[in-house]
This record gives structure tokens, sequence and C-alpha cells, in this order.
């Protein structure tokens, strides 16, 4: 008997089962991209897209190429050893007219200040007085401004008619290019986001340390004590989350300051003189107290989470097996609670990394965080280009930070509950 081609199966509709199935899944991950679409539209508009624009700000250098597009022409022949020649002055001569016309060269004059001390001025007053001027352009320019006559104005213009840049990166680790094109360190006085940073990351280590030393045993009474008790307990440590932040931070200023009321009661007990009153507030102390009171719910909450899965007969049969209660605790507690001080620290230290009202509040000139200079450049200098660089810095820390800890810790181990 010879073998027959096996009959496809077919749904009752007549419809093979292979493409009946394969329809029934494309619906199915249909429905489900339905159903997530609007969690994904939320995280491209509120979180991919501003930091796809901050990476943009941070590298965009349209100033010079869009309000001197004549000079940049005329400067691409120009061998940068000298001077240039009559057409390029007559070229910025045209560009300075038509922006000064158009009121577009506040724009161009800052970013050019940014590179060099003194564009600002040699760019608006030429714009100034430039109806007034006549051929030869170059000896007139010179005669408004001494900065036309010197070679590293030029050097600058043409370096920045890039549409792109680095140097924004290079002042937020404070560096420049010199006229020359050569990657410089900035004066000393002048190098501060270097120190920023460094402050922002080892202050936000101890405040990381500081809420675990006192978060543990905090979590560990909210694991073990009878639920009346620890219910109560849970309520104190969720009541600032009740408070507004700013509430919380202006009370510390009113605790800390140095008529405050815990320099008040060191000096009624003794303890300190009343001409030596601590000062707490408005530098690195002020910072670290009231960001460790504010973050600490942050840290007790994993532990907690961790705490409460771990069987109390672990350590009742730790002391039956004659280990004493520190040594118990330290070969069998502990341990078991790593994954929450791993959960609670990457919490608490990229929380800390990226405040900003408490250190402006509380810091002064020496408690205070690199993003309150993103701030400060994103409102009162208005340099948004070295804003996004210095955020673009700081979160590439973060995510290094973040793999170094998948790889030491690993991600999979923590828990949040």
């Amino acid at each position: 008997m010879s073998d027959s081609p096996s009959t496809p199966l077919t749904t009752a509709d007549g419809v093979p089962l292979k493409v009946s199935l394969r329809r029934a899944v494309r619906q199915s991950k249909l429905k489900a991209l339905l159903l997530v679409a609007p969690l994904l539209l939320f995280l491209i508009v509120a979180f991919l897209m501003p930091i796809g624009e901050m990476l943009w700000r941070s590298i965009d250098n349209p100033e010079v190429s869009s309000s001197l597009p004549r000079t940049v022409v005329a400067l691409e022949q120009w061998d940068g050893e000298s001077l240039p020649g009559e057409p390029v002055y007559a070229a910025l001569a045209e560009d300075l007219k038509a922006g000064q016309k158009a009121r577009s060269l506040g724009l161009l004059s800052s970013r050019l200040n940014y590179e060099m001390s003194g564009m600002r001025s040699a760019v608006m007053g030429t714009a100034r007085r430039i109806e007034l001027i006549e051929p030869p352009y170059r000896e007139a320019l010179i005669d408004i401004n001494d900065a036309w006559g010197e070679i590293d104005t030029w050097r600058v213009i043409q370096r920045e008619s890039s549409p792109y840049t680095l140097s924004y990166y290079l002042a937020a680790v404070d560096h420049q290019y010199s006229p020359s094109g050569d990657i410089v360190a900035v004066p000393d006085y002048l190098q501060i986001h270097g120190t920023l940073f460094w402050r922002t990351f080892w202050m936000s280590g101890v405040i990381t340390f500081l809420t675990l030393l006192l978060g543990y045993p905090v979590a560990f009474l909210l694991a073990n004590l009878p639920l009346r008790h620890s219910n109560l307990l849970m309520i104190l440590v969720l009541l600032p989350f009740w408070t507004s932040l700013l509430v919380r931070t202006t009370t510390w200023i009113a605790i800390l300051q140095s008529q405050g009321v815990l320099n008040d009661m060191m000096v009624a007990l003794g303890v300190i003189a009343d001409e030596a009153r601590w000062q707490m507030i408005h530098n690195k102390t002020g910072t670290i107290i009231a960001m460790t009171h504010i973050l600490l719910p942050f840290m007790i909450l994993p532990l907690y989470s961790v705490m409460k899965t771990i069987p109390p007969s672990y350590m009742r049969a730790a002391r039956s097996l004659g280990g004493r209660a520190f040594l118990s605790f330290r070969r069998v507690y502990f341990p078991l609670t790593l994954p929450g001080i791993a959960a609670g620290g990457i919490l608490v230290f990229i929380l800390s990394i990226g405040y900003y009202i408490t250190p402006a509040l509380v810091g002064g000139q020496s408690g205070r965080f690199i993003t309150n200079y993103i701030a400060y450049h994103m409102q009162t200098s208005l340099n948004w280009g070295l804003a996004a660089a210095i955020a673009s810095i700081l979160l590439f820390v973060v995510i290094v930070f973040y793999l170094v800890f998948n790889r030491l810790v690993g991600v999979d181990k923590v828990k949040l509950g």
C-alpha cells in the first residue's frame, strides 16, 4: 500500500490550521502592543525625547554658522597664520549689517564670548556702528575694535563655525580650546566643575552610608516587632512622604542655624558656650544632615521588604548551634539582607546625586552639588549647551555606576519589595 500525502489540518471554516494560528498570535501581539502603547508613548515623550534633546543640545553649535554665513564661507580658504584678507572683513561687515537689522546678534556674541573673553562687546559694539563704516573694511573694523585685528579672534570664529562642537564638554570638565586649537586646562581660579563633580559624588556616598547606618536598625525593628508596634513605626517612617520637601528642608534651617533649636539646646545644657555655637547650616554639614533625613525612607523600605522575608527560625537555629548573638547576626542574618542593602544603596545614591532644592537651601557655597550649577547655567547664565553637557556627563556617570553595580552585585539580586 503506497503512502498518500497527508491532508492539511483546517479549522471549521476551511482555513489551514497553521495560518489560523499565525493570525491568532499576530492578533494577540497587536492587542498587547495596544495595551502598552500609552505607557510606551509616555516614556518616549517624557523620558527619551528630553534625554535626546539634552544630548543634542550639548553638541549643537548653530550660532556662528547661522549668524555669519558669508564670513564662514570666506574663511574656508584662510590659512590661519595671518590676518584674513579684505574679502573676509567685507563678508563680516555684511553679516553684521544683516544681523543688526534682524536683531539676531545676541546669541552670536554670547556664544563667542564663551570661547574668548571680550567678544560680546566686540560684536555688539561693532554692530552698532556698522552702518557708518565704508571700505576698506579691514582697517575700519580694526579701528572700531582691536579684536578684529587679532588672529586668535578669527581662529575662534573659524573653529566655532562648525555646526557641532565639543567646547561645552570641555568646559564641563574645566578645559577649553586654546587659540591654536589645542585642549588645555582653564586657569586654576576658573576650575569649578571638577570640584563640584567630586563633591557631589563623595557627599552622596556619605549620605548613602549614613542612611544605611540609621536605617538598618529601624528596618530590623519594623520586621521583628509585633504588628501593632511595627505599624506605628511604619507610619512614622512614611510620615515625611506626606510633608512637602520644601517644608522639610526649611525646617532643618530652623533647627540647624546658629540661633536655632539645636544650638539653643546645647547652650542650655552647657555642652557649648553661647559664643561658640556650632555652624551647621549653609555648609556641607547642613546638606548631609538634611539629605540623610529626607532620603532615609528610601533606604528603610527596601531593607524592610527583605528582612520581612527572613524566617526568625534562622537566627534561633544559629543560636542553638552555639553561635553568639553578634556572630550569628554577621554569619547568618546580615548576608541575607545584602539584596536590600544593595537596593537601598543604589536608590539613595542615585537620588542624592540629582538633588537640587536641599543643597541650594542649606548647602551654601561649600555644600552645593553640581546640579545647582546646571540650574544656574539654565536660568542665570543662559548657557544651555554647558548645562546640557554637565547633565550628560552626570547621566553617563550614573549609567557607568549602574553597570559596575550590576557586574559586582547583580541587578537580578536587588529587591524592592
